[in-house]
């Protein structure tokens, strides 16, 4: 039953990941590769020039992705939060010696909560999506909390 959650929120992040690629990384991903080369085309500018030109091209490229790696992050740990409340749930109704009886319930009303954390998340995905779909089209993504 856990697998199944697990593959569940693994495909719903596969199909967030690609939608956000076909719509606007991959876009961004050309630009920075046309500029990069227009940066060598210049044969009188020298290497360290060239070099912060291609840099420079593939900034917003590269804050959007971690934009978009930030906020799957943020959802994957949220997920796991409610997932490890879950799993403290279960354990707090165990006690200290549990028959094989209770310890089955513990881990059915595990598994339940489980699937309810993972249905919670995937629902927040569409709207995850709307905003992360529209800070992308602005062409101004925050900067990572890295950076």
């Amino acid at each position: 039953m856990v697998e199944a959650q697990r593959f569940r929120i693994e495909q719903e992040m596969t199909n967030l990941v690609n939608e956000l690629d076909r719509s606007h990384l991959r876009k961004m991903q050309g630009d920075m590769h046309r500029c990069a080369a227009r940066c060598c085309d210049d044969t009188q500018t020298s290497l360290e020039r060239v070099h912060g030109c291609i840099e420079t091209c593939a900034t917003p490229l590269n804050q959007a992705n971690n934009y978009v790696q930030g906020e799957i992050n943020n959802l994957q740990n949220r997920l796991q939060r409610c997932v490890m409340d879950c799993n403290d749930a279960a354990r707090d109704r165990l006690g200290p010696d549990p028959s094989q009886e209770t310890v089955d319930k513990a881990t059915i009303d595990f598994e339940k909560c489980a699937v309810k954390c993972v249905d919670k998340h995937i629902g927040l995905i569409p709207s995850m999506m709307k905003t992360m779909k529209k800070v992308l089209a602005s062409g101004k993504p925050p900067p990572s909390k890295n950076e």
